[in-house]
């Protein structure tokens, strides 16, 4: 890294406020040598474990996404800029960002790159437009307007076969993202709304998780992944290992089962919680650099999490491939604490750290309220100690005091009682990602008929 000019402070762009961007810059805010610049696309920092919770009504999406410019407003050595980032050029030492149709382009002397990843449709990205994924608030708002809307929808249906499609739940992917959404939506129809319809049974509804591994939760192995199992099928979810998904549209799915045969299945509602894709950037920065990309797009980064020929760029979180490290929150937040000691250390003519080793703190997701499963070390137990487990360990990471109060006094609600108190739903959400989409198509026609 070369030393900056004297009177000129260290510059320091750091892009995305998810885990490693916030994290990495807040581990820098006793640097008086130092202008950070976070550049992201949404204003606020996503706790994006909790997604299925602002879905199925527990949390509102500020508990969980609380915001940036808040969360910074003290740190006098950072400013945030909200856009999209589209281009780096490593070799001019430059991000360009765009918000709208206004490009900002900002100089940095170390970069810190903490994009994340999005959701991986396997090549059939048409499938998006049918079975949402769980990566943004968008998302989530979304899958609530369509969960909430299918039971009005059965509600209203004029034939049997109508009301089951309605009533049908798809989920697809059995990782802790899925085994989470199908157990509460099966909680939701068997708890909240048992009462609240008179033409239907909410208990009836047909929630199925689907995956095209043999197991739940292979990360988890195959103890925890069999007890998690073993409580869905409890809850009366229908769960279908070894059944890959061969097609979505707008009433349905099909599927390949272990035996080679084909299923079809009627649903209104699909949710896709199966792989992930990291950001664009990752190639972006491959292609300058000579780095290698995996085939989820991963960055193949040096063990200090640098690019190859550029240590002055540090990659880290869902972008990096390096020793086969989860796509979990603890790596960007160890990694952009590392990174920023790093940075740190160049600055004080202080000897590098080395390589970056990840401390595993363990796994852990729930499957219904007061049942969940945890790996820390090596211990393995599932049940209610992990559900209480799971509970601390999620508020502690949760940003802000009046956000841990007010997530506590829904989970109260909902796990306590039968209540949701987020339950709102609209034709906004619903239906606001295809206009958007058109708009950005440039079909203006299309997004009036469409409203």
């Amino acid at each position: 890294m070369t030393s900056t000019s004297i009177g000129r402070k260290h510059r320091i762009v750091v892009i995305g406020s998810g885990f490693g961007g916030l994290f990495g810059t807040q581990a820098l805010r006793k640097r008086d040598d130092v202008e950070i610049t976070l550049v992201a696309r949404t204003a606020q920092h996503l706790f994006q474990p909790l997604l299925y919770q602002v879905a199925t009504g527990i949390l509102s999406e500020g508990e969980i996404a609380p915001s940036t410019r808040e969360i910074l407003a003290r740190q006098k050595n950072a400013r945030v800029i909200l856009g999209e980032v589209t281009g780096i050029d490593l070799e001019a030492r430059t991000v360009t960002s765009r918000l709208l149709d206004r490009d900002t382009v900002t100089e940095y002397d170390s970069l810190l790159v903490s994009a994340g990843a999005g959701q991986s449709y396997f090549g059939n990205d048409h499938f998006a437009e049918h079975a949402p994924g769980m990566k943004s608030v968008d998302d989530a708002l979304e899958l609530r307007g369509r969960i909430f809307g299918a039971f009005e929808l059965a509600e209203l249906a004029r034939t049997d076969e109508e009301a089951r499609r309605a009533l049908t739940f798809v989920v697809v992917g059995a990782g802790p993202t899925g085994v989470e959404m199908a157990g509460q939506i099966a909680e939701l129809a068997g708890r909240t709304l048992k009462h609240d319809f008179r033409r239907i049974d909410p208990t009836q509804a047909h929630v199925l998780l689907l995956d095209a591994a043999d197991t739940v939760l292979p990360s988890f192995g195959e103890r925890l992944g069999g007890a998690a199992r073993r409580r869905l099928t409890e809850m009366g979810v229908d769960v279908r290992t070894g059944s890959m998904v061969t097609d979505v549209d707008e009433t349905g799915l099909t599927y390949r089962d272990g035996d080679g045969g084909t299923v079809r299945l009627e649903a209104l509602t699909k949710i896709w919680a199966a792989g992930v894709q990291a950001s664009p950037l990752g190639r972006q920065l491959a292609e300058q650099s000579g780095a290698e990309t995996d085939r989820a797009g991963r960055v193949q980064v040096l063990p200090d999490l640098t690019l190859p020929g550029h240590p002055e760029v540090f990659v880290v979180g869902d972008m990096i491939a390096l020793d086969d490290l989860p796509g979990v929150a603890q790596v960007a937040i160890q990694g952009a604490r590392f990174a920023a000691r790093e940075i740190e250390s160049r600055l004080d003519g202080e000897p590098s750290q080395g390589e970056f080793h990840y401390r595993d703190k363990g796994s852990m997701a729930t499957v219904s309220r007061f049942s969940a499963v945890a790996s820390v070390g090596r211990l393995r137990f599932h049940g209610f100690l992990a559900w209480v487990l799971w509970l601390g360990v999620h508020l502690v990471y949760i940003i802000g005091f009046k956000n841990r109060v007010t997530t506590l006094l829904h989970w109260a609600v909902s796990f306590l009682g039968r209540g949701r108190a987020e339950r709102v739903a609209t034709e906004q959400q619903v239906f606001a990602r295809r206009a958007i989409e058109q708009a950005s198509r440039g079909v203006p026609d299309e997004l009036k008929e469409s409203g």
